[in-house]
């Protein structure tokens, strides 16, 4: 049987008081404690041991039962360590039972299962745990997997089959959903234990960036190319649209990078999906793909005039 240094795993020296032991027990439960590392198995083993330390040393009698046996140990690790240490003089009395100080036994199963929280070493020196022998059903735990959607699908709303320990599922996806947005499958999850429920199987989302909208919340942004002509005297433009695209009327002398908002084309809201965020349309200015040579001189012929004219003004 292997001696436990629960001074050590507490990380305080011999002599801490009461106060020193309480404070750096409840630092380390904290930093350990399954809720807040779920499914690290070596933090579940650490908050065990911090948990056995601090009923070990919390506890009086128990503490002075455990220096007794801490100098006799290092003692014969003095004398060399020769033959087997005899654990038989510190053995608990027959049928001693251990009620825990910091966790009730209820939430140790919770935590646990039906398994000691204890190690032999304290098992053997201050008693068997007081846990009940047989479980109580217990919830299976919740469970998360990643889902990768378009935009399109994100707007319209789709659906995932899913491979889950041989089980097939199909699950549906909602219109609206965002990054981040979790999709319960109730009693998809984990196992329960004693004849407990399953827990849920969470779809988390993450919409892969699309190629022409930009999202922000529930509205939609969206570049929209306008010739210079359109944006010099007005007229309309084609803005793209994940339904149906839409005809923006252009007012004469827009500029570049100019943002008009068209109110319910966006992304329908999640909890809402009747209802729609806004699409956001800022100017582009391009050149047409072709311009004739009269186009281009009556360009020159523009600019010409237009330079003479600003040189009159600043005269």
């Amino acid at each position: 049987m292997e001696f436990k240094d629960y001074y050590s795993v507490l990380g305080v020296t011999p002599d801490a008081d009461d106060q020193m032991i309480k404070q750096a027990y409840r630092k380390l439960a904290r930093q350990f404690h399954p809720d807040v590392n779920p499914g690290d198995t070596q933090a579940e083993e650490r908050f065990k041991e911090v948990n056995e330390a601090y009923e070990a040393l919390s506890d009086p009698e128990k503490r002075q039962k455990y220096e007794a046996l801490r100098r006799q140990y290092q003692q014969w690790q003095q004398r060399g360590g020769g033959g087997d240490f005899n654990w038989q003089d510190w053995q608990a009395a027959p049928g001693e039972r251990v009620y825990t100080r910091t966790v009730s036994p209820e939430d140790l199963e919770d935590l646990f299962g039906t398994d000691s929280p204890f190690s032999d070493f304290f098992g053997t020196t201050f008693g068997g745990g007081g846990r009940r022998g047989t479980s109580r059903p217990r919830r299976g735990g919740d469970a998360d997997v990643p889902v990768e959607i378009t935009l399109e699908e994100a707007f319209n709303g789709t659906s995932r089959v899913l491979e889950i320990d041989g089980r097939r599922l199909e699950a549906r996806i909602p219109p609206g959903v965002r990054t981040g947005s979790r999709v319960r499958l109730a009693g998809q999850g984990n196992p329960g234990s004693g004849g407990g429920a399953a827990g849920d199987l969470y779809m988390v989302v993450e919409v892969v960036p699309h190629a022409q909208f930009d999202r922000e919340g529930d509205d939609l942004h969206v570049e929209v190319p306008v010739d210079i002509f359109t944006a010099a005297a007005g007229g309309e433009a084609r803005v793209p649209a994940l339904d149906r695209a839409a005809t923006l009327k252009i007012p004469s002398r827009t500029q570049a990078g100019k943002t008009f908002r068209l109110r319910g084309k966006g992304m329908p809201r999640l909890e809402r999906p009747n209802e729609r965020g806004d699409l956001y349309a800022t100017v582009k200015l391009v050149l047409p793909e072709s311009l004739a040579d009269d186009e281009l001189e009556t360009l020159r012929t523009l600019g010409r005039a237009r330079r003479e004219r600003e040189e009159r003004i600043s005269v």
